[in-house]
């Protein structure tokens, strides 16, 4: 029997802080050999200068070192214990643990509600990220209970936070891992045979794959510096050129891309990409990267959200960087509860969850509902008439 779904958009919290500021396109360098970019169509700030590391280990002080970022997972899994799990999910090159923060009312329980992870530090240049995922992750715990948002993520939501993908690059002051490889390009790849040799991957890539192996997640963002602007799929194109190119959800993605954008007032103004938003390939196209390798082979939504104009800002500018990305973190997490269509699938005769998969005409793109409850939490655009089977 096909049913008909009409969605209804609940309105969420907008906050606007400061005058906008125009973003400006992060730097690439490509690590895929037989790749040509042409670097002068990318617009964007260079670091590569003399004295880079030191310029850079004098931009560090006042940020979280590795030690202290570890310290301080563990001090808020010591705070807000009924609320909150630590674990890791691997091990970097050097050995250091990938710490996650998992923010839930069931925390390590399995249950039939959307997860949403976070991923910061993703190059090893770009620290801001870590350093708001642990200032979301302890505000979530302070208002719990107290402000409506946070509670209404706590109880609904499976929240995953890992401040840093990459700790060796954080280390080292440089964008790539341990072994100088990009882990924005290390993924599989759907138009070129790239990154296909399993025992190739990185630890840092592997540990994110088996991730999402073993957690159904409906969708995710990993913070980046560079840039002012949420970017989504599709991130490449099958001829290598520089044009939008549409993914299956392009209208949920664009939805999703906006409601980081316009909670955050700089980046919604942007004078570089208008709404604040940008299809990764209309941007310059990347191979290899996990933000499309999340949506094909994790059935997970995620954005690349570029969340500071510098890459590596003084750290007296992470209050108010905190203040501009706060609700845009937390409203982005909420549309997993606000929008889209929810529900489980049982057998009429014993009531029994079964497994099943969504799909919604006219969308070439398939979700899938969990193995345990058969929950599905299929996100669409709101204002939009979708008819499924």
């Amino acid at each position: 029997m096909k049913l008909i779904l009409s969605l209804l958009f609940l309105s969420l919290r907008f906050t606007s802080f400061f005058h906008p500021a125009a973003a400006r396109g992060g730097e690439w360098t490509p690590s895929i050999s037989g790749f040509m970019v042409d670097n002068n169509a990318i617009r964007g700030r260079h670091l590569f200068q003399e004295n880079h590391f030191q310029k850079l280990d004098n931009l560090a002080h006042g940020y979280m070192t590795n030690s202290d970022l570890e310290n301080a997972i563990k001090a808020f899994g010591n705070r807000c214990p009924s609320i909150s799990r630590i674990y890791s999910i691997g091990k970097s090159v050097k050995g250091v643990p990938l710490w996650v923060m998992e923010i839930s009312d069931n925390p390590g329980k399995e249950e039939a509600e959307p997860a949403f992870k976070f991923i910061g530090n993703v190059h090893g240049d770009e620290p801001v990220g870590r350093e708001l995922l642990l200032l979301l992750a302890n505000w979530l715990c302070d208002n719990y209970g107290k402000d409506p948002l946070a509670t209404l993520i706590v109880n609904n939501v499976h929240l995953h936070i890992l401040p840093s993908m990459n700790p060796d690059g954080f280390l080292l002051r440089q964008r790539g891992n341990a072994n100088n490889i990009d882990l924005n390009r290390d993924f599989p790849d759907q138009f070129f045979s790239i990154n296909d040799d399993v025992g190739a991957r990185q630890p840092e890539t592997k540990a994110i794959m088996s991730w999402l192996k073993e957690i159904h997640f409906t969708a995710s963002a990993s913070l980046h510096g560079g840039a002012l602007v949420a970017n989504y799929p599709w991130d490449g194109t099958q001829d290598r050129r520089k044009y939008y190119y549409a993914c299956p959800d392009d209208k949920t993605f664009k939805f999703l891309a906006s409601v980081y954008s316009r909670s955050h007032h700089n980046m919604s103004l942007s004078e570089e990409f208008q709404g604040g938003i940008t299809n990764g390939a209309s941007w310059y196209p990347i191979y290899g990267g996990m933000q499309d390798w999340n949506y094909i082979h994790g059935g997970c939504f995620e954005l690349t959200l570029e969340i500071s104009d510098n890459k590596w800002p003084t750290a007296n500018e992470l209050p108010t960087l905190w203040e501009l990305n706060k609700m845009s973190m937390l409203n982005l997490v909420a549309v997993l509860v606000k929008t889209g269509v929810h529900g489980r699938i049982f057998s009429s005769d014993c009531g029994r969850p079964l497994p099943a998969s969504i799909a919604v005409e006219r969308i070439n793109y398939t979700i899938k509902a969990t193995e345990a409850f058969a929950d599905y939490h299929r996100l669409l655009a709101p204002g939009e008439r979708y008819d499924s089977n």
